[in-house]
């Protein structure tokens, strides 16, 4: 089995995770970097690795090099790295970015280098979590095809999934993982304060609406989203719905817009669905549109 050499450029939580995650599967991490210096060298001392002043010096010491800084900061590390003449065809560099191709690498390329993108479709609160939920994950992958022979070792080395996408869809991509996670975290926080306004407190709150969560996971995962809706919007009950616009409305704007953003799109799956029919569609687009009466 092949073994590499790791260098990681960006030593938070996610860089952290996979370097200690690889050094645990036999490979050797041979230096790190952070802006700060103080997490690359909390994470070396952790590993027996050095940290690095400059990034530039890990190419002298590692072939595979994950670059997993904040992707606004991406180009001009990949700039850095390509103008210091230390690029050699040995290297391969991984960036971990969702939104961003792996081409925003293209100066690493242009000096012999290759380049990919390894995105791993997972929410990462901090490095014990991510050590946890990083195993199991699928993983977006797109870059250069000589990268993907060793992309792909990486991933299994990490018990991940991959999956190739486009270029050019990783906005879309994104976008779509975005939703899933971290507007998740949004509709929680949205149905929590609604809890919140009738007095039951934010941790008995999600007790209690964690088990509903989890049996809507499970429907999905056997079903699909359109099969599991259920609710006022599934069954076509303007009465109920017309009842909710009145006491959100007694909240605040935002409640109230977001209610009936998101009932108007249920609106469409309800009809996908068939438990609706057009009548009953237009009734409930009138009130998400114009509110109760």
């Amino acid at each position: 089995m092949t073994m590499y050499r790791i260098g990681v450029i960006g030593t938070g939580v996610v860089g952290s995770a996979v370097a200690i995650l690889l050094q645990d599967k036999g490979h050797q991490v041979t230096g790190l970097y952070s802006k700060t210096g103080i997490s690359a060298a909390s994470l070396a001392e952790r590993l027996g690795c050095r940290a690095f002043a400059d990034p530039v010096e890990l190419l002298g010491f590692a072939e595979v090099i994950f670059i997993t800084t904040p992707d606004r900061e991406l180009d001009h590390m990949a700039s850095l790295l390509a103008g210091s003449g230390m690029v050699r065809g040995k290297h391969r560099f991984f960036h971990m970015s969702g939104a961003l191709p792996a081409e925003v690498l293209t100066p690493l390329r242009e000096q012999g280098g290759v380049i990919c993108s390894l995105h791993p479709l997972q929410s990462f609160a901090g490095i014990q979590q991510a050590l946890v939920n990083l195993p199991g994950s699928f993983f977006a992958v797109q870059g250069d095809a000589s990268a993907m022979e060793i992309a792909y070792r990486i991933i299994s080395d990490l018990e991940g999934k991959p999956f190739t996408i486009q270029g050019e869809d990783k906005p879309l991509y994104h976008l779509g993982a975005v939703i899933a996670s971290n507007y998740l975290v949004t509709l929680m926080h949205y149905a929590l304060s609604i809890f919140g306004s009738i007095g039951i407190p934010e941790d008995k709150a999600i007790a209690a609406l964690l088990p509903l969560i989890r049996g809507t996971l499970s429907n999905i995962e056997e079903l699909g989203p359109v099969k599991s809706l259920t609710g006022p919007v599934a069954r076509g009950d303007s009465d109920t719905v017309g009842g909710h616009l009145k006491v959100v409305s007694k909240l605040n704007y935002s409640y109230t817009d977001l209610y009936k953003t998101l009932g108007r799109y249920t609106v469409e799956i309800a009809l996908e669905k068939g438990s609706i029919d057009e009548t009953q569609r237009n009734r409930l687009l009138k009130l998400f549109c114009e509110g109760a009466e």
